[in-house]
């Protein structure tokens, strides 16, 4: 193997993708730079835009374009009277590709967890109850994970949620 530092850099951070170890990196390093101009042109153009325009809303954890603002947040064509809470993004896009949700959603961005560094604060819960208020909500759907922390963060939204007259589901 050639020690060309950028290409082990690219290496090394394409591999910390998901599902891709080493092996998958090098393939897709050496298609790249095999179509340089088709692939890693654009691609990096694409990163660069994706990096300066698209951002999280701090509102109900969607992402959003910083030109256009939050789809999910600023939906008037509809209004709906449920939030389906989910973990992350990945959550949201599953649902939504599935169509049997029609409402707005709700993303913490992690789960409440004694063993990693995720804090209460980092979550986006007291979003979560003053959209519930704000917005007439009559359904909370938490569609946390099975998960030990999954489900400690499902507890701790419901007993947030208590004093609000609002159904609960799972």
């Amino acid at each position: 193997m050639q020690n060309i530092s950028e290409i082990d850099e690219l290496i090394k951070l394409i591999s910390k993708l998901p599902g891709l170890g080493p092996k998958s990196a090098k393939r897709i390093v050496l298609q790249l730079i095999n179509n340089r101009e088709e692939l890693i042109k654009p691609l990096a153009k694409n990163l660069a835009d994706v990096y300066k325009n698209i951002s999280r809303c701090k509102i109900c954890g969607s992402l959003k374009s910083n030109s256009t603002g939050c789809n999910n947040c600023e939906n008037n064509n509809e209004k709906y009277n449920k939030i389906c809470v989910v973990e992350n993004i990945a959550d949201q896009w599953t649902i939504e590709s599935s169509s049997i949700f029609k409402g707005y959603f709700h993303i913490l961005g992690g789960t409440l967890s004694n063993s990693n560094s995720q804090r209460k604060e980092d979550l986006l819960l007291e979003s979560l109850i003053e959209r519930v208020k704000k917005n007439n909500i009559d359904e909370v759907i938490l569609a946390t994970s099975a998960t030990v922390e999954g489900q400690t963060t499902a507890f701790y939204i419901q007993d947030s949620l208590k004093n609000i007259n609002i159904k609960i589901s799972k």
